[in-house]
């Protein structure tokens, strides 16, 4: 297959060079070429090759990453600028994120992901870079967190949480999902991170055992009725989101790393089965036994699942010591999405397709949002970066340069979510039911230490 804007990466192998087996069960094949990881190496896949080595023109390499992490480094400031103006609730703890261009608040009601996000990515800063370390955040993170601790929940001492509460913290509606209770997850364990009270980390911990028993054992907490004519069928976005918490809860603790381990494998397994159609395909929804779906259900692609699937899966490669798995998952959903999700007449990834080309039936198939965008950018640095491939990093660039362009709003700060096909504003809000204080500043926080590294190899 030939390459995108101008790169070529390397081919899908054929039959013939499949293994048997895999561990992660897909009998997919690392993908051809792709170097071992060196001696010396401070990471179990990272390369240890020199600038010289990785390209011609070394010095001009190191400006271009330069620029971008400068450049990467400002719009972060100006980003968590944004939301530290406009979005704190000072009466009742918690954030705002309906909010316009210029940041002013359209409705008060608070949405339960992004009040979790919020909280994390306030803490995650303050807790990874020095220029965060700010009482004022680390205050606003609290208080968002104790909202939650009194709010979120649906019907105490039950887990269920809530998907919107009114802005002093009732219950408005519930959805029969585990994305709420899992951003509560990683809201609760960056709080104990910073503040070292426990009580954080046992409220973390015990959603993530419910969620683990609603997922592998039985659904019933989650108010799902069964219903004969649906189908057995599994999203994507479960196996995935677990796998990030695994990551979460396991950072720099052997404990939870031990606890969670072999769920991380299984994570895995149920992600790395998505991947169809001998291997030329990432499906959004599967069979419980992984097997593609009849009908729009099961021809669904979604670019920016796959590519923040593969991203979550490059970290569980580097945990395991896998660089198989790692050249893999770099073919398999990193390049492959980008390669079918790339709007060839206006740039940008397309958010939903169809796998057989049929027009999709979601009414927004061909409008370009913030988030697969922002997962695109953390994919291709990180797959560079474990890799040393030149085409993931020109690829990184070429995503960067229409994500800046297109989303940015230079004018009050912040990036627009949600763009036409051709690129321009569909939307003037900042932030709403779903978009808040995560996607963005995550992708650039991300993005800034990996160019940091980078730099200093």
């Amino acid at each position: 297959m030939s390459g995108v804007g101008g790169i070529s990466p390397v081919a899908d192998p054929g039959p013939e060079d499949s293994p048997a087996h895999g561990w992660w069960g897909c009998g997919g094949p690392p993908r051809a070429g792709s170097p071992s990881p060196g001696e010396g190496s401070d990471s179990p896949l990272k390369p240890a090759v020199s600038w010289a080595q990785r390209s011609p023109d070394m010095e001009k390499e190191r400006e271009t990453l330069q620029a971008w992490k400068e450049r990467v480094e400002q719009e972060l400031d100006r980003v968590v600028a944004f939301w530290t103006e406009h979005s704190h609730d000072q009466e009742h703890g918690g954030f705002f994120t309906c909010l316009g261009r210029d940041g002013k608040v359209y409705d008060d009601l608070k949405y339960v992901w992004l009040q979790g996000r919020q909280v994390w990515m306030y803490c995650h800063l303050y807790r990874k870079f020095e220029r965060f370390r700010r009482p004022e955040l680390l205050e606003s993170a609290k208080a968002g967190g104790e909202f939650l601790l009194r709010c979120a929940r649906v019907a105490p001492p039950g887990k269920k949480c809530a998907f919107v509460l009114t802005r002093d913290g009732r219950p408005v509606k519930v959805q029969r999902t585990i994305f709420s209770e899992c951003f509560y997850i990683m809201a609760m364990n960056e709080l104990w991170r910073v503040t070292g009270e426990a009580r954080y980390q046992s409220e973390a911990v015990e959603m993530m055992d419910q969620i683990v028993h609603w997922v592998q054992k039985d659904p019933v907490g989650l108010g799902r009725p069964w219903l004969s004519g649906a189908p057995a069928s599994e999203s994507m976005a479960v196996p995935m989101v677990l796998l990030n918490l695994v990551d979460q809860l396991g950072e720099a603790d052997k404990e939870m790393t031990s606890k969670y381990a072999e769920l991380g494998d299984w994570c895995a397994q149920r992600i790395l089965q998505h991947v169809q159609r001998d291997g030329q395909a990432v499906l959004e929804n599967v069979s419980e036994d992984g097997k593609e779906l009849p009908g729009c259900l099961g021809r669904h692609q979604n670019a920016g699942h796959a590519l923040e699937a593969g991203w979550f899966l490059l970290r569980h490669a580097t945990r395991k010591g896998d660089p198989e798995l790692r050249a893999y998952v770099i073919d398999k959903f990193l390049l492959l999405p980008f390669r079918s999700g790339w709007d060839p007449d206006h740039g940008g990834l397309l958010y939903f397709q169809d796998v057989d080309g049929l027009c999709p039936t979601q009414l927004e198939w061909a409008m370009k949002l913030w988030w697969p965008h922002s997962e695109a950018m953390i994919a291709f640095l990180m797959g560079y970066r474990d890799s040393g491939d030149p085409a993931l990093l020109h690829l990184f660039y070429q995503v960067a340069e229409y994500t800046f362009r297109k989303f940015r709003d230079p004018e009050h700060g912040e990036w627009f979510g949600y763009l036409n096909r051709d690129g321009t504003v569909a939307l003037t809000i900042k932030g709403g039911p779903f978009k808040g204080c995560f996607h963005v500043p995550r992708c650039l926080a991300m993005c800034e230490e990996m160019l940091d590294a980078l730099l200093s190899r």
